[in-house]
């Protein structure tokens, strides 16, 4: 492999004109798609093999038009102290933003008039118009949501309190802000890594280009694949951190071999050869990552998975035929003016004669030490991995939101006004197709459910046309994100199965609340399944470029203890509350149910990225005749400082996204941010050098069959250093040293 990417690194060098032309066509080409292509709106949210999902598919098609599992918003009003909403101006007021409701938009399927449905609170201070929308909250125009933010401007001049909520009001969140903050930070950190505005440029550059290419290519397939706007979130994250990540190491590599005395056209072919290997199985680990998303089999998170796997895999050819192509045009400028002129002074001096740099020193003191480093790593970890044992799963609710919100204050009227519950009512689907007196059925089942702990109303429906389902509207006591709405709904369906055999009536939950327990369940499931394939894939992936059973082996452990010490600190700040201030969180609650999933697929693919370059130059140097020891100082002197560089990038390209108003995006960027910072710095930096030195020869030890088995792909570059007669050159050069 190395061969081959010696000659795809030169022809690009040679040929950079058209390279560059080509790589502007492809991004000019899909940037225009992107113009052409219609609004990517996004596909219903779906949970296939849930019980809330059965139950709305049968509600689709029992009631159609229904759109049982579209958008809701909730309109809350308050009047002043002293008065009653049943007040007869409070009421044209009301009535008034009722009917211009209904009118304010063609996606709205309904609007309940709280004085006609009875949702006026008992002490008559509060009351709210329940409005249902014919599509997903994703789907809705910011005409839609416009229209409902402007509902209550009247009603609020005549004096009422007037606050929205539901997810009606829940839009994509922007993530501009995020991603300048990361970008401005990487610029900072590339110009001190390399002294030179044209190095730090180069991986910037071609970083916006590859995630240009790959959002620009999803919005214009949007339709046509029935990607959904939230498609390109993940994308551009990760395509922006690995792609600035995967130009560093090339550009940082191209740099080296021209220290050497390379020519530039040379340097570059060896550059692509051995840091562009690094980076194709880098690359891969990311993409099986990301790939890997398929087993949760929810069709939101695989899209979401596929399409970041395309822009990291956009990335890896950008690395290896853009990168050596832009080299070309700068040359030897990759150099600042003062590294220009020391290169000349230090060309000829063997590499231990030149003063140690902080990765030399930093490794010859964990060789010297390595019991030491190893125990504080993996004991400082594994106390901050401690709060991960009380980990609560869920999905965030307008209870979550920041205080200053329409939606959390609209949460906190309805709560004080009508219950917690009443935030988060279930929907019970009785499906009475194969009852005998479905009416019967429908009241019984209402009474069991009414009986049952933690329930504080019930409203049953009327039949459909048909006669065969209706829905009862349950109300729980406690809020929806609780254990004690849970514990209800589990309570629900087990009585289910009696409530059939006695009635015969199949009874389904569903709702918002219902599908998010189902929603945290399925990831449960789904995540050691998940880690499964993604560990076993990665392993022997690596264990073909290390050549090694420990190495691989040492890396999947170091990553899995990264990840729970970050979830961890996830746990004491997001449900625990610890520097909650610090981050800005105003509430706490559960963590997301999607987080640890989220988590392992992402940071175990960037975090086997520095694995990778920085073990591979390790494996370079051992399998050039260098001791075990020495070959982790080596590895350390050219690499420590680009995985330094590389994983300060990432942790700000992450860290950008905890400003964010929105808990679930806050959360996302701390944890990994967090992740990337215990794997980078303490798995990498500490726990392999340590382990390393303890293992000594042992680490790159492989069985014999097995090592005939695996395929050489010459990831170190062994093969193209014969070709090149590198050997023979060290042969001459050793001779006259003697």
């Amino acid at each position: 492999m190395a061969t081959f990417l010696y000659k795809m690194g030169r022809f690009a060098f040679r040929r950079r004109p058209f390279v560059a032309l080509a790589w502007t066509a492809l991004l000019v080409l899909a940037g225009v798609g992107a113009a052409s292509a219609s609004t990517a709106t996004s596909s219903s949210f779906s949970i296939p093999g849930t019980e809330a999902q059965k139950a709305f598919d049968l509600l689709d098609e029992r009631f159609p038009g229904a759109a049982a599992d579209g958008a809701t918003a909730r309109v809350v009003f308050k009047a002043p102290e002293g008065e009653r909403m049943t007040d007869a101006g409070h009421k044209a007021e009301v009535e008034k933003v009722v009917a211009g409701l209904r009118s304010g938009s063609d996606q709205i399927a309904s609007v309940v008039d709280p004085y006609a449905g009875k949702a006026v609170s008992r002490d008559g201070t509060t009351a709210y118009t329940q409005v249902s929308y014919k599509v997903s909250g994703m789907e809705l125009t910011d005409e839609t949501r416009d229209a409902l933010v402007e509902a209550g401007d009247e009603a609020r001049d005549a004096g009422l309190t007037v606050e929205i909520g539901g997810d009606a009001l829940q839009a994509v969140p922007e993530t501009g802000s995020g991603e300048i903050i990361g970008v401005a930070v990487a610029a900072v950190v590339l110009v001190i890594t390399f002294g030179s505005l044209i190095a730090a440029g180069l991986p910037l550059l071609t970083a916006i280009i590859g995630v240009g290419i790959g959002v620009s290519a999803i919005t214009a397939l949007a339709t046509v694949l029935d990607l959904g706007s939230t498609t390109s979130t993940l994308a551009m994250m990760i395509g922006l951190a690995v792609g600035i990540d995967y130009a560093l190491f090339i550009v940082s590599r191209y740099r080296a071999e021209l220290a050497e005395g390379r020519e530039p056209e040379d340097a570059a072919g060896r550059a692509v050869g051995t840091a562009g290997s690094a980076v194709v199985f880098a690359g891969l680990t990311v993409v099986i990552a990301l790939v890997g998303l398929a087993v949760v089999n929810i069709p939101m998170l695989t899209k979401m998975g596929f399409a970041a796997a395309g822009t990291v895999v956009i990335a890896v050819l950008i690395a290896l035929t853009l990168v050596p192509a832009l080299l070309g045009f700068a040359g030897k400028k990759v150099f600042g003016r003062k590294a220009r002129k020391r290169q000349g002074q230090e060309q000829g001096q063997d590499g231990e004669a030149a003063k140690p740099n902080m990765g030399t020193r930093w490794a010859r003191f964990v060789l010297r030490r390595p019991v030491a480093v190893l125990l504080t790593a993996v004991v400082g970890l594994g106390v901050v991995a401690v709060p991960a044992a009380s980990l609560e799963m869920g999905l965030p609710d307008d209870g979550s939101q920041p205080v200053s919100t329409t939606q959390r204050k609209a949460y906190d009227l309805l709560s004080d006004g009508f219950g917690p519950g009443s935030n988060g009512p279930l929907m019970v689907v009785v499906d009475v197709d194969e009852a005998e007196r479905p009416k019967e059925a429908v009241s019984r089942v209402t009474d069991v459910v009414k009986g049952m702990d933690g329930v504080a109303a019930t409203v049953p429906g009327p039949l459909n046309k048909a006669g065969d389902t209706s829905v009862v509207t349950v109300v729980p006591k406690d809020r929806p994100s609780s254990e004690g709405t849970e514990e209800l709904v589990r309570s629900i369906r087990s009585a289910g199965a009696d409530l059939k055999s006695d009635t015969g009536a199949e009874v389904l939950v569903t709702g918002a609340t219902a599908m998010n327990i189902d929603f945290s369940q399925k990831m449960n499931d789904a995540l050691l399944p998940y880690l499964a394939l993604v560990v076993g894939l990665a392993f022997l992936l690596l264990m073909l470029v290390f050549r090694s059973v420990l190495v691989p082996l040492k890396a999947a452990l170091g990553f899995l203890l990264s990840v729970v010490a970050a979830l961890g600190a996830v746990v004491a700040v997001f449900q625990w509350g610890w520097l909650a201030d610090l981050f800005g969180v105003e509430q706490t609650g559960p963590v997301m149910s999607m987080m640890p999933i989220f988590m392992v697929g992402v940071v175990f693919g960037l975090a086997m990225d520095y694995e990778v370059f920085l073990v591979t130059r390790m494996r370079e140097a051992y399998v050039h005749g260098e001791g075990p020891g020495q070959a982790v100082v080596t590895g350390f002197r050219h690499g420590a400082r680009v995985v330094t560089a590389a994983a300060v990038i990432m942790i700000a390209v992450f860290a950008g996204f905890i400003g964010s108003s929105e808990s679930m995006v806050k959360m996302i960027g701390f944890g990994l941010a967090i992740a990337v910072f215990f794997d980078a710095f303490v798995v990498r930096m500490a726990i392999v050098p340590a382990v390393l030195a303890l293992l000594g020869k042992k680490a790159w030890w492989l069985p014999r069959r097995l090592d005939r088995a695996l395929p050489n792909v010459d990831v170190e570059g062994e093969q193209l250093r014969k070709e090149l007669g590198d050997d023979a050159a060290e042969d001459e050069r050793e001779l006259v040293r003697a």
